[in-house]
């Protein structure tokens, strides 16, 4: 299992649907983790709208559709089987030790904003303390 956190983004919800996007052309699957409802439904909306040739089949994990959909959104983090987990939150997902090791990746978006820069130090340090390994990928020049 591979974590990595992408720094330094213009957007960090524009740049989690790239990233998911991205996934998705690879053929992964992706559940996509926030406990704030609001980021959550900006994130839902956000995939339909950030790219016009682009469709990113989604749904939340209490629908019918969930198990046959590649992209799932939740408040709670899950078991699903899926290849990406997409933290959209600002800590890391209770229970992260076992719930990391049944996803080959787990990403981290994180913006230039302070608060946002000051929580995803903090979900770094966890992560280690854990004895996980992130990868972090500047993407100041990249937007």
């Amino acid at each position: 299992m591979r974590i990595d956190f992408y720094f330094n983004v213009e957007h960090r919800l524009h740049y989690a649907c790239r990233l998911v996007r991205k996934a998705r052309g690879a053929g992964k699957s992706v559940l996509a983790y926030a406990r704030d409802a609001d980021r959550l439904a900006r994130f839902d909306t956000a995939l339909w709208t950030f790219s016009a040739l682009d469709f990113l089949p989604h749904v939340y994990a209490d629908s019918p559709l969930a198990a046959q959909t590649p992209i799932v959104l939740t408040l709670q983090p899950q078991p699903l089987a899926r290849d990406v987990l997409l933290n959209l939150d600002d800590e890391p997902p209770p229970a992260f030790e076992s719930l990391f090791s049944g996803f080959e990746r787990v990403v981290e978006v994180v913006s230039r904003e302070d608060a946002d820069r000051q929580a995803a130090r903090g979900r770094v340090k966890r992560y280690r303390d854990a004895g996980l390994a992130p990868t972090m990928h500047d993407m100041t020049a990249d937007q």
